[in-house]
């Protein structure tokens, strides 16, 4: 894997593709600054050497269209706020500002261009447009794990432009050796945990750990799927009643591969969906008709932290409860901390996935596992076993 660690970026230009889709405030401040944090080992590497950034990223979904909302300008405080050092800022990314500035940047020096998707050449994968993106540097780096798993012209098409001086970024980097961790070399017994509403969505990813895995622990709504298929009364709780074959032919393909399967026991109904909802705790195969599961029950967590506890390398996404309404997440909070104690212990865990990731940052565990992805989609796709477009073309 090269890396900006195998090169000297000494009086060298360098596009920078970072991923600061961060979100914002109403008056468009910087809410969350991790994405910004995450790239600042590889800008600073860069300058150190002597070399000088010229930032790249998209930012929201203004589909083509110039728009204030979008504009990189309202987060240039927060990435010198970062960086520690002055950010310059082109309004655009293309045409004769941008030739200018970049033609004008001295070494030590950031520049940060204007929103790559203010023009739809960007997702639509142009290579004209990459091909006048690459003009203004002498090297590129790919530090966007977050849209490693899009084919668009900055993350895809650009590096073919640059066949000797293309690097991964330590985002990148790190990211990757993450999943291979899981995947490939992480010490066993290696246990996945998959939360999250639905089964459809994580198929794949099951199909494709399974050879790699010796636990599997399923919680979240995606697990009434898999009760109901083993005979079990679900009450309202979350279904997709066309997965229950799926859910039957997964834990077979678990079982051949030696695969153990970790299911609820118990959980916490509610009468509603909603925080302030009557609820107790049952058995999960016996949920009255009218009562939806919204929680890990006692049993199981305690199930579940002794799987997690004798882990070596684990991988969590998804959330097993409501976490976001307080009285249903205790069950996500004792995961939580059975994954942070296990890593304590010496075990190597990544959390990964929108909401497992919200929960962590929430809830003040991210500092208490080993890796915590900043790529949601990326992140998946690369468990699914894709290679991501991205990856490749640093790799080719």
């Amino acid at each position: 894997m090269k890396t900006v660690n195998d090169f000297n970026f000494k009086d060298k230009k360098v596009l920078v593709r970072v991923d600061f889709n961060v979100p914002q405030s109403a008056d468009l401040k910087v809410t969350d600054n991790t994405r910004i944090q995450a790239v600042k080992p590889t800008i600073d590497k860069i300058l150190q050497d002597g070399g000088s950034v010229i930032l790249i990223t998209h930012l929201g979904r203004p589909k083509g269209k110039v728009s204030d909302e979008f504009s990189l300008k309202n987060i240039v405080p927060e990435i010198e706020e970062v960086l520690q050092t002055d950010v310059e800022f082109c309004p655009d990314c293309m045409g004769e500002d941008a030739t200018n500035m970049t033609g004008n940047l001295k070494p030590g020096k950031v520049l940060l261009l204007e929103n790559l998707r203010f023009y739809s050449e960007e997702e639509q994968g142009s290579v004209d447009f990459a091909e006048k993106l690459s003009k203004y540097a002498d090297a590129y780096v790919n530090d966007a794990f977050g849209t490693a798993h899009r084919a668009h012209a900055s993350t895809a098409v650009i590096a073919q432009f640059f066949p000797t001086t293309k690097f991964f970024g330590l985002l990148m980097a790190q990211e990757l050796k993450a999943i291979d961790k899981v995947l490939k070399s992480g010490e066993k017994p290696i246990t996945a945990i998959l939360g999250g509403s639905k089964v459809s969505t994580k198929i794949t990813i099951i199909e494709n750990m399974l050879p790699a895995i010796d636990h599997l622990i399923i919680g979240g709504g995606m697990a009434f799927t898999f009760v109901k298929a083993l005979g079990g009364n679900i009450g309202k709780s979350l279904l997709e009643e066309d997965k229950l074959q799926l859910a039957l032919e997964i834990l077979e393909k678990a079982k051949a591969q030696n695969v153990k399967v970790h299911l609820p026991v118990d959980t916490i109904i509610a009468d509603e969906f909603s925080n302030d909802a009557d609820r107790k705790e049952v058995d999960i195969y016996d949920i009255p008709e009218s009562w939806m599961g919204m929680d890990a029950g006692s049993k199981t967590r305690d199930l579940f932290h002794d799987v997690i506890i004798n882990s070596r390398t684990i991988l969590w996404n998804g959330p097993i409860g409501v976490f976001e309404m307080p009285n249903f997440s205790a069950g996500t909070i004792a995961l939580g901390e059975s994954i942070a104690e296990a890593t304590e212990l010496g075990a190597f865990s990544l959390v990964g996935g929108g909401d497992s990731v919200a929960f962590v940052k929430q809830f003040g565990y991210a500092d208490k596992v080993s890796y915590v992805s900043t790529g949601g989609g990326a992140m998946l796709e690369s468990l699914e076993g894709k290679e991501l477009p991205g990856v490749k073309v640093i790799n080719s």
